[in-house]
């Protein structure tokens, strides 16, 4: 049995789903992930094969496409639509089912290509925000003006429904038309289905039941990683007490240049008499100066890393908020975009730590915070959360595929 995974986005929308592949891989299926070029190393110590989909993430998030620095949504949405139908189109021949998630114009081309080839789809999501439900209201898109007379989360998802389909609805018809499919209305319903996987965990992230879908939540899905921690990195949490990290993954922080970000958090952890842990991602967070309180990581193991830190700050992506949870670590969530509020949200409600007070932090603004996330209360409930948090959510998943599609050949 054959399974091909999809996604165009992040490393927090890569990972999981190498995590679901190394678990369908275990059960004994063949699995194939289209991804974005920039994750061929991730796939590869994963042991899965990957067909590059797109172009490298990074670059379309920096602007550094050659010839698309001036390219609008529609365009770049309708490239993205063909690129996801194209890739998935030469792979997911006969496969039992392609799962997907990710950016909403990939997913349009992964299911028109699902469609094409009359193979089963399913769509994931890692967020129970993502998901319409009269129980929360949709994430607001940028600039989204919302009449004062809609109040009710229906009524709203209704908007977020037409607002997709016009952004999207025409690219997507177009684009169907060209591969000899029909159009079709409603397309956010269409892209999402009516039996979504949500790959969230039920204590961190609980889905509600609503009439509107049938959601099935396997938990988060974590990829187990056995990688030491640089010889450098243990010297430092060696070298004295617990610091406090400080990373913001695949995030580009708003308002502010490196070296303003970099400073403000230093300056905050040390105000809280911490050692400063750096993780320097998209965000190229640095070093201001030599002292020995502070030290510098690159991409490392993350669950090898947060049981043994103080607090971790982090732009409140789903993999990083659970990941810290897990470990018990209190966190101090600054997000930027996308879910990235609904976990401050969430971090702040379970009492394990805080979502800060808008996208860029200041030294005055980040010390508030972490003084509420160093607190003995925050870190004694981040430590009864850590063992309520389920490691099986990629195996539940692998094993629901394989009886959903072992069954009645059907996933969608």
């Amino acid at each position: 049995m054959r399974f091909v995974l999809v996604t165009y986005g992040s490393r927090g929308d890569v990972e999981p789903m190498a995590g679901l592949a190394v678990r369908l891989r275990a059960l004994g299926a063949e699995v194939r992930v289209c991804a974005p070029p920039d994750y061929a190393d991730l796939l590869d110590d994963a042991g899965v094969p990957l067909t590059p989909l797109g172009w490298p993430i990074r670059a379309l998030a920096t602007g550094a496409i050659p010839g698309k620095e001036k390219a609008g949504l529609s365009d770049i949405s309708a490239e993205l639509t063909a690129m996801a139908y194209e890739t998935v189109a030469e792979v997911a021949e006969g496969c039992a089912a392609v799962v997907a998630t990710g950016s909403f114009p990939a997913l349009a081309g992964t299911r028109n290509a699902a469609e094409k080839l009359g193979v089963p789809y399913v769509f994931t999501s890692f967020s129970p925000c993502y998901l319409p439900s009269a129980h929360h209201p949709p994430l607001r898109r940028p600039g989204q003006v919302i009449p004062p007379e809609v109040t009710d989360n229906r009524g709203l998802w209704d908007l977020h429904a037409e607002n997709l389909e016009t952004l999207f609805g025409e690219t997507i018809n177009t684009h169907r038309a060209s591969i000899g499919l029909p159009p079709v209305s409603g397309v956010r319903d269409h892209v999402f289905t009516g039996h979504p996987f949500l790959a969230a965990d039920p204590v961190l992230g609980p889905w509600q039941e609503t009439p509107e879908l049938d959601v099935r939540q396997t938990g988060a899905w974590i990829r187990p990683d056995t990688r030491p921690l640089p010889a450098g990195l243990e010297a430092f949490l060696a070298a004295g007490a617990k610091p406090v990290y400080v990373g913001f993954g695949s995030m580009l922080i708003r308002g502010a240049n490196t070296q303003e970000v970099s400073r403000a958090v230093i300056e905050a952890v040390r105000a809280q008499g911490r050692r400063v842990l750096l993780g320097s991602g998209w965000a190229d967070l640095a070093l201001i100066d030599d002292a020995d309180d502070c030290f510098a990581v690159g991409e490392v193991n993350q669950q090898a890393l947060f049981g043994r830190v103080a607090a971790v700050v982090h732009h409140g992506g789903a993999g990083t908020t659970t990941t810290a949870a897990r470990a018990g670590a209190p966190q101090v969530i600054v997000p930027q975009v996308a879910d990235q509020p609904y976990w401050a949200g969430r971090v702040t409600e379970l009492g394990i730590g805080t979502g800060h007070d808008g996208p860029t932090p200041t030294a005055e603004s980040l010390s508030a915070a972490l003084k509420i996330a160093l607190a003995p209360e925050t870190g004694a409930r981040a430590a009864v959360v850590a063992e309520t948090v389920r490691t099986d959510g990629a195996e539940q998943a692998a094993k629901l595929l394989l009886d959903m599609t072992g069954r009645s050949g059907s996933a969608g």
